[in-house]
């Protein structure tokens, strides 16, 4: 018989994760509720590793930073607004800036000490190497 973990909270977090790509969609249309950049990140997993992909353009490597604790990733950083110039008359300002705070579970154990982050272009990799599954064997206790 094979045991399960319960999550309880897991089921909201697909919720919510349904409602942020509701208004992700929005804001891709042009349409904007706040003025905050968010990249888009990109979560795949292979047989012996799990690759997250972010496109972070306009960003400089030294304003992101990446972080890996109890097995949640978290890629945080800034995108600084260009100093404006008085003179210049503006017909059209779409591009958005700020500070930006992305979290992950992820979907299996990873081994912390071989992280690989590349940023190259405007596009973040970063390449966890997963741990061997734990096998936990079946023990019968005795009664008294």
């Amino acid at each position: 018989m094979t045991l399960i973990k319960f999550e309880p909270l897991r089921e909201f977090e697909t919720i919510h994760n349904r409602i942020q790509r509701y208004f992700d969609d929005f804001t891709s249309h042009g349409l904007t509720f706040s003025d905050s950049f968010s990249p888009r990140i990109d979560i795949s997993e292979e047989k012996n590793q799990i690759n997250v992909t972010a496109e972070i353009p306009g960003v400089k490597k030294e304003n992101i930073k990446i972080t890996l604790q109890d097995n949640i990733l978290t890629v945080e950083g800034e995108k600084k607004k260009e100093t404006e110039q008085k003179e210049k008359s503006w017909y059209r300002a779409e591009r958005v800036y700020g500070t930006f705070k992305r979290s992950f579970t992820l979907p299996a154990e990873v081994d912390s000490e071989t992280v690989e982050a590349k940023f190259e272009n405007g596009i973040l990799n970063v390449t966890l190497k997963k741990l061997d599954a734990k096998v936990q064997s079946e023990k019968i206790i005795e009664l008294k």
